[in-house]
C-alpha cells in the first residue's frame, strides 16, 4: 500500500501528510518525515483526516433551485449555462461591478489564479474577495506599508534559533500545534530561550510562557509604541541600520513617545503590572535574536494594520530582521491564505503581488494575460461586499469553498443579503451548509484527497496537494468549473487549460514577467520579491514530483529561507518604512446596556465551520458544544451559573451557549468559539453577534472586541441523547449535535413542560412499536428520567433528562455503542445513570490523539505521583503526539496536587 505525499488542508503551518488508501477504500494518514515544515509530526486534526473523507453529506451532482422550491438535480451543462447566462445578463444590464466572487483560503493556488483572472481580466471587476480578508489582511496591509510588498521575512527555523519568542494574539498551542511543538522542543533543548505570550486570555499557550501579559483587548499599539520608545531611550536602536535602510523613524518615534512614552501609563492603559511590562521591554532589548509571532489577535481589529506595523517598527529600529532567529512573523490561519495572496485573491490586489491601484502593474498583467479588459479600481472587501449585495448594487455572487453566513461578522445581514440576491452560486463539497441554503446553483467541487495543485504556507513554502482518491459522483475541480463558465461567456482563449500544471506554469511565468527589467511603456517599482521564475517551464513530471520550496525561487530551484538578508526592501528606493502608529480604542466601547467584551476564536480540535472536522468522532470529544467562557464575578452579576445555558446578546444578534469558567478570562470579557452553526446547533453562530466594524486600510473585521451582555436562558429541563440514527431536533428549545463513534450525540434543553416524558422520549427516539425493548426509569420528585431503546440486545439510542443541568457522564455511555451486545450490568447502569464497575468512565476527553480522558489522567497523577507531563506521556501516551494537550496536563497536575494537599 503505497503512500501519496500531500499537504494538510487545515492551518497555515502547511504540514506534509502521507496518505494511504486500503483495499476497502479506507484512508489512513501519517506525518511526512521529509517535509521541512513538520518533519513527520501531525496535530490531532491532521491525524484525524482519514475520518473526514467519506461521502456523508457530499454534494455529488449539480443542483438548481427555483424560487420557492427545493433544489433539483441538473446536468453540468444546465448548471454551467445558468451561471454563465446569469452573469452575462447582469453584466450587460448593470455593468461588471454588479457581479462578485467570494472565495477561500481552502482553494488551491491554481483555483485562485483562474477565478481571479476571470473576474479582473475578463469580466473587468475587482469584486473578488476571500475569507482570508477575515484573518490575514491586516498583516498584508502592514507588510505592504513597511516592506513595499506582502512579505513574511523569516521561516520556522527562526523559531528554534531565537533567544526570545514573543507570541502576540496567538494561541499557538491550539491553533498551530506543530509550530508550538517545535518551539517547545527548542525550549527543552535550550532552557535559556524565553517565551512571552501577549494575550487577554490565559490560554494553553500562555500556560507555557515564562511571562504572560494579559493586556486589555485593543491595547496592542500602546504596548508596542511603548516598547519602541523604551528601546530608543535605552540605547537599543541600531542607528546604522536605520540610517542606511529605513525611512520614517523620527515620525514613528515621535508618535510612540506621544502615546506611550511613560511605561507606567502604558501599564495602566494595557491593564498589566508595571514590573511585568518592564520585564518584557528589558528582555526584548537584551535579546538580539527575537522573533515576534503574531496572528488573529493582532489582525482581527479595527486598528489591526497599525498593530502589525507597531510590531514591525520595533524590529526595524533594532535591525532584527533578515537574519537567523529574528524578525516579525505573521502566521497564517488557512492552508493557502498566502497562495491566494500571491495570485491576487484580495479585492485590492492583482496577481503576482502587483497592485490594482498601480497603472504600470495593471499594464503588465493585462499584457501578459492578453485580456480584453482589466479592472481599474479596487473592488469591494468582504464586509462591504455583502453590504452591497443587501443594498442590491451587487446582484450576483459566486461563493467558493467558504461559509459566509457563519463566518462573517453581522452574519444575519449576510443572510438577508443572500436572500435578496438575484443569483447566488455556490461551489462546495457539501450539500447542506448555512450558506448553501440560499444558493440558486450548487456546483459539486472536489475536496481534499481528490484535488490536485499547490498551496503556500506561512513561511512562503510552496507544497503540493496531490489526489489519492477518485472524484466522487460528478464533482469537478474548482479551476475546471471556472474555465467552463469562462468558455461559455466567450473567453475560451484565456481558459483553455488542460490541467492544474498548466495553470501553475502560467502563474509562475507571470511572477517573473517584466519583473527585473523596466517595461517598454515606462518604469515600474523595484523588482517584486515574489518571483517563481526558476520554476518556469517545469514539465508535468517535474510538477508532479515538486518538493516543498520557499520563494523567491531562482534558476537553481533551491528556494530562499529568509528575505531582507541584504537589507533591501521592495519599495522603489529599496528602503523599509517605519509607520507612525497612533493608538486608538476599538470601534465600539462597552456601556451599561452591553457591559462585556466578546472575544471569538478557535478551539483545539475543530476547524472553521466544522464542515470537515464535524465528521470526526475523535475531534468531537474535547469540546462537545458551544460555550461562553466568562469570569465568575461577571457570571454572578449577569445572573448565570456555570454549566447552565445563557444568551449572549449584542446590538447585532444573539446566540445561546453553555456557561463555563475556564479560569483564563479577565473580568469584563467573555470568549465564544467560532465553529458552531445551524447544522450543528440551534442558535450558536457567533458571527451573528460580532460587530461589522473593520480596519480602514485592510478591511479586516473586529472579531475580538464586540460589546455584549449575557443573560439567563430559561428552560424547564435539560438532557442529552445518543442515537445511531439522526434525531429531529429543530423543534427543541436548545440543541447541539456532534458525531460519535457509531452514534450521534445531542445535548438538548426545553422550555415546554413534558407531561409524559416516556411518550415524548419514545417518539423522539423512534421506539414507538409496542414490542420495542424499552428500558426506562423516572423519579418525578427529582425531575429525572432515563430511557434506552435496545434492538436485539444492542443499544440503539438512549436519552437522559433532568430538571437540572447536572446529568450523567457521557463517556461511558458512548462506549456502549461499540459493544455488539449489552451485558446485564450495562442495562442496570443505563437505569442507574452511572457505570456499574470502576474504571469504566474515562471522563471528558483531554488527549484526542490517543483518546485519554480526564479521569484516567487524574487517577494516574494521584496514584503514581506524577509531577511532570512527560511522566503522563510515558505512562498513558497523552501529550505524546501533537502536544496541544500538554498545557492541560500541567493544569491537571496542579489541580490534583492542590486537592491532595488539602
Amino acid at each position: 500500500m503505497s503512500a501519496t505525499a500531500t499537504t494538510c488542508p487545515y492551518c497555515g503551518v502547511g504540514c506534509g501528510v502521507l496518505a494511504r488508501v486500503d483495499a476497502t477504500g479506507g484512508v489512513s494518514v501519517a506525518g511526512d518525515p521529509r517535509h521541512p515544515s513538520n518533519a513527520g509530526r501531525l496535530c490531532v486534526k491532521g491525524a484525524a483526516l482519514g475520518e473526514t473523507v467519506d461521502l456523508r453529506g457530499r454534494l455529488l451532482h449539480p443542483l438548481l433551485r427555483e424560487p420557492g422550491a427545493v433544489p433539483h438535480r441538473a446536468s453540468w451543462d444546465e448548471a454551467l449555462d445558468r451561471v454563465a447566462l446569469g452573469l452575462r445578463r447582469i453584466i450587460d444590464e448593470h455593468g461588471p461591478d454588479a457581479v462578485a466572487f467570494y472565495v477561500s483560503g481552502q482553494l488551491l493556488t491554481e483555483d485562485y489564479y483562474v477565478v481571479n483572472k476571470l473576474a479582473k481580466g475578463y469580466l473587468g471587476t475587482a469584486n473578488i474577495d476571500t475569507n482570508s480578508r477575515l484573518c490575514m489582511s491586516s498583516a498584508v496591509a502592514g507588510h505592504l506599508r513597511a516592506f513595499g510588498e506582502d512579505l513574511v521575512p523569516g521561516c520556522y527555523d527562526d523559531l528554534e534559533q531565537a533567544d526570545l519568542l514573543v507570541l502576540v494574539g496567538s494561541n499557538t498551542a491550539w491553533c498551530h500545534p506543530i509550530v508550538f511543538q517545535r518551539m517547545a522542543q527548542a525550549r527543552e533543548a535550550r532552557p535559556a530561550l524565553r517565551l512571552v505570550v501577549i494575550d487577554p486570555r490565559r490560554t494553553p499557550t500562555a500556560e507555557s510562557a515564562d511571562l504572560h501579559l494579559p493586556i486589555r483587548p485593543g491595547t496592542d499599539v500602546w504596548l508596542f509604541n511603548g516598547l519602541l520608545a523604551f528601546l530608543s531611550r535605552h540605547g537599543s536602536m541600531d542607528a546604522a541600520y536605520v540610517g542606511a535602510h529605513a525611512n520614517g523613524c523620527a515620525e514613528a518615534l515621535a508618535a510612540a513617545e506621544s502615546d506611550a512614552g511613560d511605561p507606567a501609563e502604558v501599564a495602566r492603559l494595557c491593564g498589566v503590572q508595571l514590573p511585568d511590562l518592564l520585564t518584557f521591554y528589558q528582555w526584548f532589548a537584551r535579546h538580539e535574536r527575537t522573533v515576534s509571532l503574531f496572528s488573529q489577535g493582532v489582525n482581527q481589529s479595527s486598528s489591526g494594520t497599525d498593530k502589525v506595523n507597531s510590531i514591525i517598527n520595533c524590529h526595524l529600529l533594532t535591525g532584527r530582521i533578515g537574519r537567523p532567529g529574528m524578525g516579525p512573523f505573521s502566521i497564517t490561519g488557512q492552508p493557502n491564505a498566502m497562495g491566494g495572496r500571491e495570485v491576487g485573491g484580495l479585492a485590492n490586489t492583482l496577481a503576482a503581488h502587483m497592485e490594482l491601484a498601480n497603472p504600470a502593474h495593471r499594464g503588465i498583467v493585462q499584457s501578459f494575460w492578453q485580456s480584453p479588459r482589466l479592472a481599474e479600481r479596487p473592488g469591494l472587501k468582504a464586509v462591504a461586499l455583502f453590504e452591497a449585495i443587501e443594498l442590491g448594487t451587487v446582484k450576483a455572487v459566486w461563493i467558493m469553498a467558504t461559509n459566509p453566513v457563519v463566518s462573517l461578522p453581522d452574519a444575519d445581514r449576510v443572510k438577508r443579503a443572500l436572500a435578496r440576491c438575484e443569483l447566488v452560486v455556490s461551489s462546495d463539497i457539501l450539500a447542506r451548509t448555512d450558506t448553501n441554503a440560499f444558493a440558486h446553483v450548487l456546483l459539486p467541487a472536489l475536496g481534499w484527497g481528490e484535488k490536485d495543485g499547490t498551496v503556500t504556507n506561512s513561511e512562503r513554502r510552496i507544497s503540493r496537494q496531490r489526489a489519492f482518491l477518485p472524484a466522487p459522483g460528478e464533482a469537478r475541480a474548482d479551476w475546471h468549473i471556472v474555465c467552463e463558465v469562462a468558455r461559455r461567456m466567450g473567453y475560451a482563449q484565456g481558459f483553455n487549460f488542460a490541467d492544474a500544471h498548466e495553470i501553475f506554469d502560467e502563474h509562475v511565468r507571470l511572477t517573473a514577467f517584466r519583473n527585473h527589467d523596466a517595461p517598454a511603456d515606462g518604469p515600474v517599482a523595484a523588482p517584486r520579491m515574489l518571483d517563481l521564475g526558476g520554476l518556469a517551464g517545469l514539465e508535468r513530471a517535474g510538477y508532479d514530483a515538486l518538493s516543498p520550496v520557499q520563494w523567491p525561487i531562482g534558476a537553481d530551484r533551491e528556494g530562499t529561507a529568509r528575505l531582507f538578508a541584504d537589507a533591501r526592501y521592495a519599495h522603489a528606493d529599496g528602503r523599509a518604512r517605519f509607520i507612525a502608529t497612533v493608538a486608538r480604542a476599538p470601534a465600539h466601547a462597552p456601556d451599561r446596556e452591553y457591559p462585556l467584551i466578546l472575544n471569538s476564536g478557535r478551539v483545539r480540535d475543530q476547524w472553521h465551520t466544522m464542515t470537515r472536522t464535524g465528521k470526526s468522532p475523535r475531534l468531537a470529544g474535547h469540546t462537545p458544544e458551544p460555550f461562553v467562557d466568562m469570569h465568575p464575578r461577571d457570571a454572578l452579576l449577569c445572573g448565570v451559573r456555570e454549566g447552565e445555558l445563557a444568551r449572549v446578546r449584542s446590538r447585532w444578534g444573539a446566540i445561546v451557549a453553555r456557561v463555563q469558567h475556564g479560569g483564563g478570562i479577565l473580568a469584563g470579557n467573555v470568549f465564544v468559539p467560532i465553529h458552531w452553526n445551524d447544522q450543528f446547533a440551534s442558535d450558536a453562530r457567533v458571527g451573528s453577534v460580532v460587530n461589522p466594524a473593520v480596519d480602514p486600510l485592510s478591511g479586516e473585521p473586529e472579531f475580538k472586541h464586540t460589546p455584549v451582555r449575557v443573560e439567563p436562558f430559561a428552560v424547564r429541563w435539560h438532557g442529552f441523547a445518543l442515537s445511531r440514527q439522526p434525531l429531529a431536533a429543530a423543534d427543541l428549545t436548545y440543541w447541539t449535535s456532534i458525531q460519535g463513534e457509531q452514534f450521534l450525540r445531542y445535548e438538548v434543553a426545553g422550555h415546554p413542560r413534558l407531561d409524559d416524558r416516556g411518550a415524548w422520549a419514545r417518539g423522539w427516539l423512534g421506539a414507538t412499536h409496542a414490542d420495542a425493548d424499552w428500558l426506562e426509569y423516572e423519579d418525578r420528585s427529582a425531575g429525572v428520567y432515563r430511557a434506552a431503546h435496545v434492538v436485539e440486545n444492542r443499544i440503539e439510542a438512549c436519552v437522559f433528562l433532568s430538571s437540572r443541568p447536572e446529568l450523567p457522564a457521557r463517556t461511558w455511555l458512548s462506549g456502549l455503542f461499540a459493544q455488539e451486545r449489552l451485558e446485564e450490568a450495562d442495562r442496570v447502569g443505563l437505569l442507574v445513570g452511572e457505570p456499574s464497575g470502576p474504571g469504566t468512565d474515562a471522563g471528558p476527553m483531554v488527549c484526542s490523539c490517543f483518546g485519554v480522558g480526564r479521569r484516567t489522567i487524574c487517577d494516574a497523577i494521584r496514584t503514581q505521583g506524577f509531577d511532570h507531563p512527560a511522566q503522563i506521556t510515558a505512562s498513558l501516551r497523552a501529550g505524546g503526539n501533537c502536544g496541544s494537550c500538554v498545557p492541560e496536563l500541567r493544569q491537571l497536575i496542579a489541580e490534583v496536587r492542590a486537592a491532595t494537599a488539602i
